[in-house]
């Protein structure tokens, strides 16, 4: 039975949020999230193979997600049909985006009574579209319009979530699971390409290393916010690196996923009396504070893989710690009819 996680709303003109909601909230922002960036990965790792511009080609979708397990007991080789289908129309995958298109309609579907018909209606066409994807849909050929097609229902999503959701306890929820989803994911992205892509000595600023940090910067929709920012002579590695960590200005960044996951905490807190939310609150001030008080420069000579795997560890913490204090674990008795939206949510 979900408990009541907010003691009341400002004023007590709104109803009180119960815990299911919560977590429902979060989880069907994340999953939609999840689906924008594996659809850029794929895309963009389309075109590093097609113009044979990197080495790791198919394989470096699968270590961002840390699937490498999972894969190869079902496959012997990365090739481009195997990784496209086993993140595109696999069932049996649980991080495909058909199945997490599924968890995130399932989620929707328990939030019914907080959302908009909008939403609602959005999602479940976007779910349909991808539940009836076949082979012919995910070919070379069509990999490029497929991922568009998936980019923009996405955004379509937020689009209509950013202008239907009513301000208020559950909105806080979704910015919560939204910034957490995009720290997550750019932390995994500059984790594997920084490192797969850093060029000889003698490729440094060539035309085939810039085009292949302009594909990364694509990858995190962030090519045209860096190029407004800095001079093309300016896309190396660190710079680039800098860029989708520290960046207050893109939306995207490990620095403003960070500053937003703070503020709606605080105001879950502040607003809504929400007291259990203190330890998670401090634990982002530190992620702020350590990436704040480093340059690039420093995060790369004292370990770039190093810094990323803890800020990874440290953002989980964060979602473990916002599940133990705001809703009880399910028992096992309830397992089955709780639903798939309830039944054990996690990152991977």
């Amino acid at each position: 039975m979900s408990q009541i996680i907010v003691d009341a709303s400002p004023g007590g003109a709104m109803p009180n949020l119960l815990s299911r909601y919560a977590e429902c909230t979060i989880w069907l922002a994340r999953y939609m999230e999840r689906i924008e960036n594996l659809a850029r990965l794929i895309d963009v790792t389309e075109t590093f193979v097609r113009t044979r511009s990197t080495v790791s080609g198919w394989l470096s979708i699968i270590q961002i997600n840390a699937d490498e397990e999972r894969f190869f007991a079902r496959h012997d080789t990365a090739s481009e049909e195997n990784v496209v289908g086993f993140y595109v129309t696999d069932r049996e995958n649980p991080n495909s985006i058909v199945s997490i298109a599924h968890a995130a309609r399932e989620n929707a579907r328990s939030l019914r009574p907080l959302i908009s018909t909008e939403m609602w209606t959005q999602l479940n066409v976007f779910t349909n579209w991808i539940r009836g994807l076949g082979a012919s849909d995910i070919r070379s050929a069509n990999l490029s319009s497929l991922c568009a097609r998936l980019k923009q229902d996405c955004q379509t999503h937020h689009g209509i979530t950013e202008g239907t959701f009513y301000r208020d306890q559950a909105w806080l929820f979704y910015l919560i699971g939204r910034n957490l989803e995009r720290g997550d994911q750019i932390t995994r992205l500059i984790d594997i390409k920084y490192h797969t892509l850093l060029p000889s000595v003698a490729g440094v600023g060539s035309e085939l290393d810039l085009g292949q940090w302009a594909a990364v910067l694509r990858s995190a929709a962030a090519y045209h916010a860096f190029r407004r920012t800095l001079l093309p002579g300016d896309m190396t590695p660190a710079n680039v690196a800098g860029f989708l960590l520290k960046n207050d200005g893109f939306p995207r960044s490990l620095s403003t996923s960070l500053r937003q996951l703070h503020w709606a905490i605080g105001h879950l807190r502040t607003d809504y009396g929400l007291k259990n939310g203190y330890a998670v609150a401090e634990r982002v001030e530190e992620l702020r504070a350590t990436l704040a008080e480093q340059t690039i420069k420093d995060i790369i000579l004292r370990g770039l893989h190093e810094f990323l795997d803890w800020v990874q560890r440290e953002l989980q913490l964060v979602q473990n710690e916002i599940a133990q204090a705001f809703w009880p674990p399910v028992v096992p008795a309830a397992l089955s009819a709780a639903g798939p939206a309830a039944q054990g949510q996690s990152q991977g």
